[in-house]
């Protein structure tokens, strides 16, 4: 079974920048599309980014497009999320998720990790 381990929130001020990480225990990620999901207090959790299991594609939502880049190291089974220019509205706890490329099986999740933005 696969664990994820997100790190690298943390509190900022406006137009500062942090890089999220999420390393995967208990299996390899070569055969998972790899995303980012937000979850800010009393809204539902949402999706910021994506790269798929050969790394020919991301995907990102409109308001992160431009600040945000999502990467990954399959021989470090890793993923993680640049942003930069942060703003007080991606103030959220930041999930890494892990879906199998053949659509097969379970999605796993990790619990987060918080990023305060203040203005």
């Amino acid at each position: 079974q696969v664990q994820l381990v997100e790190s690298g929130g943390g509190s900022v001020q406006a137009g500062g920048s942090l890089k999220l990480s999420c390393e995967a225990s208990g299996g390899t990620l070569s055969t998972y599309n790899m995303g980012w999901f937000r979850q800010a207090p009393g809204k539902e959790r949402k999706f910021v980014a994506a790269v798929n299991w050969s790394q020919d594609s991301t995907r990102y939502t409109n308001s992160v497009k431009g600040r945000f880049t999502i990467s990954r190291d399959n021989r470090k089974n890793m993923v993680s999320l640049q942003m930069s220019n942060l703003k007080p509205e991606d103030t959220a706890v930041y999930y890494c998720n892990a879906q199998p490329e053949n659509g097969l099986g379970p999605d796993y999740w990790g619990r987060g990790t918080q990023v305060t933005v203040s203005s």
